[in-house]
């Protein structure tokens, strides 16, 4: 932990989970490396942190550290993103907190910043960033990334405004955000940045978490992929259709079973942009599928989807629950 800020001072906490903004490249690829005080220290170098507050300080905001864990975001699981919210929580529970900063993995931070969200009722600005370059490289995106990041909790506007998603030159809700590069700066985009925040007021889970599959559905794809899903007790089931909601009729036919069978099933569409509605039919078109027993999420795509049905399903929500949720994400 860094060193304890004066007392009265506004303090942000900043959260590290690994991910790119932490590695070094090895033989063995880019690992997970680095700690709090290194990526603080990196950012204060880039001239947008004030350099001469230190490690422990930006500007008028002392910064206080916890070295959560050290992983490739590609390599979570759900375990380890409801951890990251959880510390979230943690540190917000401290009223001397202006905000929180929280380093990932750009593989999955459209998730677990999703997830996080979901359980943000505080106007204190909670702010994910990453990078797409090892902390190594001479043209490291981090330090710039978590010196926005840094300033963006200090930025009253953004109070009130649910978790926020630094990088690249780009601050963006969390809600509606999906990975666009595998190497650019600018690494995400929005599918809406507008969209409404339903969120859960049912606490955050600390034991075992629903279990939800997703599938991508493609011409010639095999219906038993989800017979399989629910004969290995899967809760939930994301479908990321074609189109608007669309797939193949013997889909639909497994749809129903699976409907029949208690499984939750919600459909989206792999296509980045639009809404998503049941408009087609044909036996495989959404509209079909919303009347097998399927769930259309008109906005959020399918790996948003998914958290959001695990923490539904987690919090036993009723299946006229999850479609308010859903219908309400889309308005």
């Amino acid at each position: 932990m860094s060193a304890s800020p004066p007392p009265g001072s506004p303090t942000t906490v900043l959260i590290t989970t690994g991910g790119t903004i932490a590695a070094q490249t090895t033989t063995d690829g880019a690992v997970p490396a680095l700690g709090a005080d290194d990526l603080l220290s990196a950012a204060s170098n880039t001239g947008a942190v004030d350099a001469g507050a230190g490690a422990g300080n930006t500007g008028t905001h002392a910064v206080r550290t916890v070295d959560l864990m050290s992983v490739d975001s590609s390599a979570m699981t759900v375990a380890d993103q409801f951890a990251v919210v959880r510390a979230i929580a943690d540190a917000l529970d401290d009223t001397e907190v202006a905000g929180v900063v929280v380093t990932h993995g750009t593989d999955t931070m459209e998730e677990t910043a999703f997830l996080a969200d979901l359980y943000c009722t505080d106007e204190r600005p909670v702010v994910f960033t990453g990078a797409q370059l090892p902390a190594d490289r001479p043209d490291a995106d981090g330090p710039i990334n978590l010196a926005a990041a840094l300033a963006a909790v200090r930025d009253p506007g953004n109070r009130g405004h649910g978790v926020l998603v630094v990088a690249g030159g780009r601050v963006l809700p969390a809600r509606g955000l999906f990975k666009v590069s595998t190497s650019d700066a600018v690494a995400f985009d929005s599918v809406r940045t507008d969209l409404p925040r339903p969120v859960l007021t049912d606490g955050i889970p600390l034991g075992r978490t629903a279990r939800v599959d997703l599938f991508a559905l493609y011409p010639g794809v095999s219906p038993g992929l989800i017979a399989a899903a629910v004969a290995q007790n899967a809760a939930g089931i994301v479908l990321a259709a074609t189109g608007s909601g669309n797939t193949h009729p013997d889909i639909t036919a497994e749809v129903a079973l699976a409907v029949a069978h208690g499984v939750t099933v919600v459909v989206t569409s792999r296509v980045p942009y639009g809404e998503v509605s049941a408009t087609y039919g044909g036996g495989g078109g959404a509209v079909d599928l919303h009347r097998a027993g399927a769930i259309v999420s008109p906005w959020l795509r399918a790996p948003q989807a998914r958290m959001a049905l695990i923490a539904l399903l987690t919090a036993r929500a009723s299946r006229e629950t999850v479609t308010e949720f859903f219908s309400e994400s889309g308005k």
